[in-house]
């Protein structure tokens, strides 16, 4: 960037930069919206088709592919070029859609999802390597900016297109409609991005951990699906094991998914990376049964539903825009408010989600959004400050796959919680209001554990 040239929006008008522009913003949004929209829908899609035992896999299934696809997006748009990977990616997507909407069970509604899942981390992985191909360097600050107002913006509009489709007993349509999406997705793909010649890539991808991970995660979703709790509980150690199998087989690798030193959880990284993980997975729950229990309990609306699900999301936006201008002298401070602020929600949806009020809470959502809010830049400046130069590419990367293992693992483990407590036979008055205490309950200590590894992270050893 030379001193003199200016930067500006009007930089998007020329080179059909603003196109292109658009396309990474519709990307972002598939992904965005899936989420808030499905977990609207679902109680609709379970009443339909069946599967209440398999609530969590919808969120497991969906974050699974998108670990696996999102850890590979990189190296697929070098071996392949940018244009023929983002329309794979964009069918890939459309296709799960597809799946989804016409299931005649819950098991190929499951199979969409994964689908989806896979298209969606394609997607975005590969939207973070446009702005950076295509735009100049001048542009990525307020390219990056706008990404996020679409996160805001699908946080706001995915409740309502989820809460309008179930309301009217109209579910699928809900998934035709982003079929229709992925397919202009597509289309436009071929048409503004450059066929980029393929370059020869050293190294292969890192497909020993991501077995690894995806067995880690799928034993304890299965665990959910036992009759027995020993077996359960068996089965679920077993994906912990796994896990820790994962960390150990990851610092050895050539191509490691994470830093080398994220499997010491004394060191700087580990602490971050813990920290990030426990507060992922203590706040999953919310987002898989939250409505269909405020539905159960209270005979909340989905649309209704929906928005206080969105009060979360809309929450960790607010209190990241607050905190953004602070110093670092604040870090420490703000990483361990973030971490009480989720510990403090848990405590609050574990006593007001059986009995309201639904203003409560809303207010636990607050809580439980917000804590991201204050922490999540502040923890992921001091991963990425504590690892060497080399490794501060993938300690940036690490961070969102980080996040996506705590909500697999969390989703999985409260489908165990759940099912055990009666949900595997449908979720109504009784079976919601037995669960909805130990759901959230349960995951107060795993809260605890990021409190701890925050407190760790802002030591005085680390600065």
């Amino acid at each position: 960037m030379n001193v003199g040239e200016k930067t500006g929006w009007h930089q998007l008008l020329v080179e059909g930069r603003l196109a292109r522009f658009a396309l990474i913003c519709m990307g972002i949004w598939l992904n965005a919206a899936d989420s808030l929209m499905t977990a609207t829908i679902m109680p609709s899609v379970a009443a339909d088709i069946g599967g209440y035992a398999y609530f969590s896999w919808t969120i497991v299934g969906f974050i699974l592919g998108a670990i696996l696809a999102g850890a590979s997006a990189g190296q697929i748009s070098l071996r392949f070029g940018l244009r023929l990977s983002m329309g794979v990616a964009g069918l890939t997507y459309t296709v799960g859609c597809f799946v989804s909407a016409v299931a005649p069970d819950i098991f190929v509604f499951l199979l969409g999802r994964l689908l989806q899942g896979v298209g969606a981390g394609w997607i975005v992985g590969l939207c973070y390597v446009a702005i950076s191909a295509v735009f100049p360097e001048n542009m990525w600050a307020r390219i990056l900016a706008s990404v996020s107002a679409v996160w805001g913006g699908a946080t706001l509009l995915s409740p309502l297109i989820g809460g309008l489709f179930a309301e009217t007993g109209h579910w699928r349509w809900a998934f035709w409609l982003f079929a229709g999406q992925g397919v202009a997705f597509v289309i436009a793909s071929i048409f503004l991005l450059k066929p980029l010649r393929p370059k020869e890539v050293e190294g292969r991808l890192p497909v020993r951990q991501l077995l690894v991970l995806t067995a880690s995660i799928a034993s304890i979703a299965v665990a959910g699906l036992l009759p027995g709790f020993a077996e359960a509980l068996l089965l679920g150690a077993a994906g912990l094991v796994l896990l820790w199998v994962f960390l150990r087989i990851d610092s050895a690798a050539f191509a490691p998914l994470l830093p080398r030193s994220s499997r010491d959880f004394m060191s700087a990284a580990g602490s971050g990376y813990l920290m990030i993980f426990a507060m992922s997975a203590a706040a999953i729950g919310f987002s898989v049964y939250g409505a269909a229990i405020m539905q159960a309990l209270f005979g909340t609306s989905p649309l209704v539903a929906g928005y206080i699900l969105a009060i979360e999301s809309a929450s960790w936006t607010i209190a990241a825009l607050c905190v953004a201008g602070l110093g670092v002298r604040w870090e420490g401070f703000f990483l361990k408010l973030g971490a009480i602020s989720v510990f403090v929600a848990s405590v609050l949806l574990a006593h007001f989600m059986s009995s309201g009020p639904l203003m409560a809470i809303g207010i636990a959502a607050i809580f439980l959004g917000g804590g991201f809010g204050l922490s999540w830049a502040f923890v992921t400046r001091r991963i990425i400050l504590s690892v060497a130069k080399g490794e501060r590419a993938l300690a940036s990367s690490a961070v969102p796959t980080m996040q996506l293992v705590g909500y697999a693992a969390g989703s999985a483990g409260a489908g165990v919680i759940a099912n055990f407590l009666g949900f595997v036979d449908g979720i109504d008055v009784v079976t919601a209001g037995r669960a909805s205490f130990w759901l959230f309950a349960a995951f107060a200590p795993v809260a605890l554990v990021a409190v701890a590894a925050a407190w760790r992270l802002s030591s005085r050893q680390f600065d």
